[in-house]
């Protein structure tokens, strides 16, 4: 019998039925996936997790409002819930603190995490990071103004990449149809309405607050991303007093798949230097 992968362990966190994904020991590493249509922590971090689990505990949780996760009724997508549920994510998990690596939406969620509780946060890795207000690009409105077909998905991934070789027909039909589960899609919908401008603003965490981190950090970005401006990363970087930032040529949206060797090597190092 074929098992969906993208199916792991579940945990009540913060109230929510969490899907996740706990793989390897060492210290704990937690990967927070981005906003895609039809995302889920495997999906986003499938090429990351086992070579990470090699050297650390590495856990991936759908949040609330992605994947597998619970939808509870009337909840609100916001930053404060999203926050609240890593945060209980944690809890659950015996997680008292734990490096974060965080993909675009990820990304902001990192670093609001690292905001509010940073004595639960240690080191962290931004990859492609939104978290910064910035003018929406037409890659990221494309994005969150996804209408589920197989067309417009295919168009996704040329958004997304910078190798279209590397998006094959396959894979759109992939996340093509995880786009159109069961409340994928209506979730989806509810957390990025136009003007979605307004989207890029609510992720967004003040620039005195960032400023005022002091976790070692390391910023990655692909210099051909379509979806979130280099411009923002490099500005996280001048923010951030313990940062260094890595900026991948020929590289779009999916640093993480698009170079999937050299990120693993390049994070599995700086995590192992904390």
């Amino acid at each position: 019998m074929l098992t969906n992968p993208e199916i792991g362990r579940s945990v009540l966190a913060n109230g929510i039925a969490t899907n996740y994904h706990d793989v390897g020991d060492g210290p704990p590493v937690l990967l927070i996936h981005g906003s895609g249509p039809g995302v889920t922590g495997w999906a986003n971090w499938r090429m990351t997790i086992p070579a990470l689990a090699t050297r650390f505990r590495v856990l991936a949780p759908d949040m609330v409002g992605f994947g597998y996760t619970e939808r509870p009724a009337g909840v609100q997508y916001d930053m404060h819930t999203w926050v609240s549920h890593i945060l209980g994510f944690m809890d659950a998990t015996g997680v008292d603190k734990a490096h974060v690596i965080g993909n675009s939406f990820g990304g902001a969620l990192a670093l609001a995490l690292a905001i509010r509780a940073p004595l639960r946060v240690d080191r962290l890795v931004l990859m492609g990071s939104a978290g910064l207000s910035f003018p929406i690009t037409e890659g990221l409105e494309r994005v969150w103004g996804y209408e589920p077909s197989i067309e417009a998905m295919r168009g996704l991934l040329d958004v997304f990449a910078f190798d279209r070789g590397m998006m094959t027909e396959e894979l759109a039909r992939m996340r093509y149809e995880a786009s159109i589960r069961p409340g994928f899609q209506e979730a989806f919908a509810q957390m990025f309405p136009a003007p979605r401008q307004r989207g890029v603003d609510g992720l967004a965490s003040s620039e005195t607050d960032i400023g005022a981190l002091t976790h070692s950090t390391l910023i990655v970005h692909g210099r051909e991303d379509k979806v979130i401006p280099l411009a923002s990363s490099c500005r996280l970087f001048d923010l951030i007093a313990r940062a260094q930032l890595h900026v991948f040529g020929q590289c779009g949206h999916w640093t993480q798949i698009e170079h999937a060797a050299r990120f693993n090597r390049m994070v599995g190092d700086f995590l192992g230097e904390g």
